[in-house]
């Protein structure tokens, strides 16, 4: 089940946000929450903000345990721009550009949380198969191919010259 929260009008540039909602995608909630904390930029804590949303949503509205939970999908949106004029020199004007964000975190359960010892696993399973694969391929390949060398053209020796 998927569950989602939405932190709309935040008073920072989506651009900066879409830095730190990068990192957290994919990652089990506890994971996502403890890379937020240690994370020293207004993005994270605006971030955490809207994942203990989700959670308490996950929790209140669908009986979900957090325990269980996974960040499926964090996305930053563009929101509405306040535009501002700065003073400039000879009574001209510039143009100050305010960014809003709307920060989206969708959580599941659905995705199996794949920790450091079943990727340990998978990958030496899959070393195993390799091996198997290559001794498969060298015992049918001794058998059948006789020894051949490869001829390859020898170089001349170098010589060096002599100036004359």
């Amino acid at each position: 089940m998927e569950v989602k929260s939405t932190y709309r009008y935040a008073r920072i540039s989506p651009f900066k946000v879409r830095e730190v909602t990068r990192e957290i995608q994919g990652l089990p909630v506890s994971a996502a929450l403890d890379l937020l904390a240690f994370t020293p930029k207004k993005a994270a804590f605006l971030i955490g903000k809207t994942l203990k949303s989700a959670i308490a949503n996950a929790e209140n509205n669908a009986n979900l345990k957090p325990d269980g939970l996974v960040v499926k999908e964090a996305t930053v949106g563009e929101g509405p721009t306040l535009k501002r004029i700065m003073a400039r020199a000879r009574g001209s004007a510039s143009q100050i550009l305010k960014r809003t964000s709307h920060i989206r975190i969708v959580l599941s359960d659905e995705i199996a949380i794949e920790t450091r010892a079943t990727r340990k696993a998978k990958r030496q399973a899959e070393k195993k198969a390799a091996k198997k694969e290559v001794a498969g391929e060298a015992t049918q390949g001794a058998a059948t191919v006789p020894d051949q060398k490869s001829a390859k053209p020898k170089r001349a020796p170098k010589t060096k010259k002599q100036s004359q």
